[in-house]
């Protein structure tokens, strides 16, 4: 049986459907490596484990067990919990991170219920001090910067997708394959499961290194358009305010806000967007803020790191010209 370094950091990988880790992995494994010794678990198609493994090792994972499991189960919070909870029994982490997503957030609670853990949702960064595992959050739209750590036991970490830049270096796996002790919990099942592909030259807007968003500003469906050729010069994904969507100007699904995706981006580019509590919520963590608005008042230029003040009708369209000039 493996031995387990005493600083480990048990690291919870999502698989998309493909059977590869998801891209908040390598943020995860990154961050567990500036606290300790990255141990990856990936719950697995049957046959996908050694696959899926190499592929964490190239991510940072100096340990990888793999829980292979049914193709039908695959993606569904109960199977993932057990996984999670014989991994823990096995390693005895001092502290596990999860994905900050739908599916991480739903095997966090219930690994933390099943073992009484402390659990801290959407940190944006992870430290060690002389005590343990320290997560760190952006609280009250980014108003303040708070950290948070248990009294006793491994903290459960669900971390913001994009929050953290550092990357592990590449290594070669000890790879082991887990035996999982089912629970026995009432759990979903899937009958029937299609994969379907959506081609798009954007990238996802979670985990988006550049988002372009606009707000109630642009006044219009067709006039969002211009988010859109913004977006697609610099190369970014296509984020929204709740106000935005909810005149129907694009889905919900491009919400950016408490009640919509958390990002954490290199670059956010704010078009017509006011900047209310809601919505820095969930953009206050990017690394750099533009924010265009007729209104020098607006709540956006108290956080902006560059900011213009003028009508985005005529700032975004000489933009997107001269970006498109550099780029010829």
């Amino acid at each position: 049986m493996t031995t387990f370094p005493d600083d480990s950091i048990l690291v919870l990988v999502e698989a998309t459907p493909s059977g590869e880790p998801a891209k908040s992995a390598a943020g995860l494994l990154g961050a567990a490596s500036g606290i300790g010794t990255p141990v990856a678990l990936i719950v697995a198609h049957p046959g996908r484990g050694p696959e899926a493994a190499a592929a964490c090792g190239a991510l940072g994972a100096e340990h990888v067990l793999v829980a292979e499991t049914e193709a039908a189960t695959a993606w569904l919070a109960v199977p993932a919990a057990d996984a999670l909870a014989s991994a823990a029994d096995l390693v005895r982490p001092d502290a596990i991170l999860i994905s900050n997503s739908a599916d991480g957030r739903d095997v966090a609670g219930r690994f933390a219920a099943r073992t009484r853990s402390a659990v801290a949702v959407d940190a944006v960064g992870v430290a060690r001090d002389e005590e343990g595992i320290v997560a760190h959050h952006s609280v009250y739209g980014g108003a303040y910067n708070v950290h948070s750590a248990p009294t006793f036991g491994a903290p459960v970490i669900t971390v913001r997708e994009g929050a953290v830049d550092a990357r592990a270096e590449a290594v070669e796996p000890a790879v082991e394959m887990l035996d999982v002790t089912p629970s026995g919990a009432a759990a979903a099942s899937i009958e029937l499961f299609e994969e379907q592909s959506v081609e798009s030259s954007r990238p996802e807007l979670r985990g988006a290194a550049k988002v372009v968003a606009g707000g109630r500003g642009l006044s219009s469906e067709e006039q969002f358009a211009l988010v859109d050729q913004l977006a697609d010069v610099l190369g970014a994904a296509v984020g929204a305010s709740r106000a935005a969507v909810d005149a129907g100007y694009v889905p919900n699904s491009h919400q950016v806000g408490q009640t919509g995706v958390s990002v954490s981006p290199q670059l956010y580019v704010a078009l017509g967007i006011s900047g209310a509590i809601q919505h820095r919520a969930g953009m206050q963590t990017a690394k750099t803020i533009v924010a265009i608005n007729k209104d020098p008042d607006a709540p956006i230029f108290d956080i902006a790191d560059f900011g213009v003040v003028g009508d985005l009708f005529q700032v975004v369209p000489q933009l997107i010209e001269s970006l498109s000039a550099r780029k010829e």
